[in-house]
This record gives structure tokens, C-alpha cells and sequence, in this order.
């Protein structure tokens, strides 16, 4: 049941970052879960390598957040994503 629960806030952060870097046109239900769990755990990675922990439900939802902003970016510098 966990599983399916992370899949629904991937998709609500991948959702909410898409509309963040303007890519949200482009992006449908499975691309925004997707870079929502994935960015999520990049950005979680990169603040644990600068030695943040995020404590609170407001905090690791706004670090998921942008690490599925900074994912998107990246992903745009592939020509993925690209703002519209």
C-alpha cells in the first residue's frame, strides 16, 4: 500500500515542479510521476551530501520539490523538456 501512496505524491510533486520550470504542457501522468519520484530522490540525495536532513512534512515535500525542478532542468539541457 506504501507503494501506491509514493506514487500518488510523485505524481502531486512531479505535477507541481512541471508547473514550476513551465513544462507542464508537455509532460502527462506517467512522465510527472516519474520525474516526481525520481527528482525526489535526487533531491533528497544532494541535500544528505551537504549534510541537510529535512525535518517536517512542509521541508521534505518543498526538497522534493526542487529536486524535481532540478531534474526537469537537467532533463531540459537534454532536450527532453523545453518551456514552451
Amino acid at each position: 500500500m506504501s507503494w501506491i501512496i509514493s506514487l500518488i505524491i510523485g505524481g502531486l510533486v512531479g505535477w507541481l515542479a512541471s508547473i514550476l520550470m513551465k513544462t507542464n504542457a508537455q509532460m502527462g501522468l506517467i512522465a510527472n510521476v516519474l520525474v516526481g519520484v525520481v527528482g525526489s530522490m535526487l533531491g533528497f540525495w544532494l541535500v544528505g551530501l551537504i549534510g541537510i536532513v529535512p525535518a517536517g512534512g512542509i521541508l521534505r515535500f518543498v526538497v522534493a520539490i526542487a529536486g524535481a525542478a532540478l531534474l526537469i532542468f537537467i532533463l531540459g539541457k537534454f532536450g527532453i523538456f523545453k518551456k514552451k
